[in-house]
């Protein structure tokens, strides 16, 4: 079989930093069509459809926000102390608990099984938030809540970092990522369409909500099951030729792979006018973080570098939260503070997490890490729901300082992590010239992951 050497790769546009576990790649020559167009295949196959599954995910999971302007706190009578606040925190306690369990159960019963399952089960449960008539039932519901849709986010991180080198994965994660902020971006206007629903079949407008997106849901999870992708080594959509040079690809880089009523103008006129309107404003932020965030991860790629693309989108972020913090009596710059938290935000989660994903070698250890990553990052959202009390309005400053000192945290982590990472490598590169004919088998490389002697981290 025709192989590539490091040289014909370069030619090709590919330099040795694609190297970055071995120093010499050999891969099977592809003859039927070329690397571009087999990973614009692989990408077609699979962005869209995890895109359509989290973006539900994370509908789902804070519609509850649209649902109280349309009167759910008042109808569940809990208007007064820290119910909703709770309400919002019982989500986390399972989410955080069953993230590992979660990709284990993923990896046994494959991607698509387990996840449009769990995907099936959020919207079920959506429906019955619809349906609740005491505080004791949102507690229920949003507990369950947390625990199907416990494994979407790190599932599909770790499925797509089984499809990508990491030298190409940020704009893919980041790109995944984005589709958080699309149901940022029209949550509201879709929830306000919704919520024109309100005394339809004896029903408020906030459950309406729940009950038509969990059917929505549902539906996507029947579709899911036929359309989510499992591993390279599976899917049907490859052929041979194409499955053994990204089987190789993906070896030589990271370890061996693994298998409604009718609106009239005068009423939407009559809507735009009261507190609705703030939906309305929330869509340009989202849509800005959105296109941010993938150029962040276009420069992340092309540079081969995640470090610096961390620190910049939260110095960004910061400076937002600043301005929050600060100012509270110019509306405009309030606003433009609005687009540098969510730009940088949601631009620098993205490469954080797939700068930690894509150096974790093997697959156990990538799905096991990648699941402690995001369910111990959700112990953030804890913190989140008593962060910003109605006592402390309107200036909020407990919150925002509170988001000040986290975002610091953040960066501080990055730094440690960069300079874990780096001396790792060269202690590394040392022991390697100590002792260059020191090797290790096959199975010891593959047990071993990126604790293995002859792999080196990605900055």
């Amino acid at each position: 079989m025709a192989t590539l050497d490091i040289n014909d790769a370069a030619v090709q546009g590919k330099g040795k930093n694609d190297v970055e576990a071995y120093d010499v790649v050999t891969l099977p020559q592809l003859n039927s069509t070329t690397e571009r167009r087999l990973m614009a295949k692989v990408d077609l196959h699979v962005l869209p459809f995890l895109c359509v599954l989290y973006l539900m995910a994370f509908l789902d999971r804070v519609n509850i926000s649209n649902a109280v302007l349309f009167g759910l706190e008042t109808d569940l009578n809990i208007t007064t102390g820290t119910k909703y606040n709770t309400a919002l925190t019982i989500f986390f306690v399972p989410y955080i608990i069953f993230e590992i369990p979660s990709n284990i159960l993923l990896k046994k019963l494959k991607p698509h099984v387990w996840l449009s399952f769990c995907m099936g089960m959020f919207g079920f449960v959506m429906v019955m938030q619809g349906l609740v008539q005491s505080w004791s039932g949102l507690m229920a519901a949003r507990f369950f809540l947390g625990v199907f849709e416990t494994g979407m986010f790190p599932g599909c991180f770790y499925l797509m970092s089984c499809w990508y080198k990491r030298s190409e994965a940020q704009k893919r994660f980041s790109f995944f990522f984005s589709s958080t902020t699309l149901a940022g971006a029209f949550g509201g206007l879709l929830a306000y369409g919704i919520g024109q629903m309100n005394g339809t079949r004896g029903y408020r407008g906030w459950r309406w909500i729940f009950i038509i997106e969990g059917l929505l849901t549902i539906v996507l999870a029947a579709i899911s099951f036929w359309t989510l992708p499992d591993f390279p080594e599976t899917v049907r959509w490859l052929n041979e030729e194409e499955r053994s040079f990204l089987k190789a690809k993906l070896e030589k880089d990271g370890g061996k792979s693994a298998h409604s009523q009718s609106i009239s103008f005068r009423d939407a006129l009559a809507v735009f006018k009261d507190s609705l309107t703030t939906q309305l404003y929330s869509i340009p932020p989202w849509a800005a973080a959105f296109g941010f965030s993938l150029l962040v991860a276009y420069f992340s790629d092309r540079l081969r570098h995640r470090f610096i693309f961390t620190l910049i989108p939260i110095c960004v972020s910061l400076a937002g939260l600043a301005m929050l913090l600060n100012i509270h009596d110019n509306r405009h710059a309030e606003y433009g503070a609005l687009f540098l938290v969510t730009s940088g935000t949601y631009s620098a989660m993205p490469v954080v997490v797939c700068w930690f994903a894509m150096n974790l070698g093997g697959h156990k250890r990538r799905s096991v890490g990648t699941a402690w990553q995001v369910g111990f990052g959700n112990i953030g959202g804890i913190i989140a729901t008593y962060s910003f009390l109605s006592k402390d309005a309107p200036e909020y400053r407990n919150g925002y300082i509170i988001c000040i000192s986290f975002s610091c945290l953040s960066a501080a982590a990055c730094v440690a992590y960069f300079l874990c990472i780096w001396h790792e490598n060269r202690q590394r590169d040392r022991n390697a010239a100590s002792n260059p004919e020191a090797t290790i088998g096959e199975d010891e490389t593959e047990l071993l992951g990126d604790l293995a002697p002859n792999y080196r981290y990605a900055y």
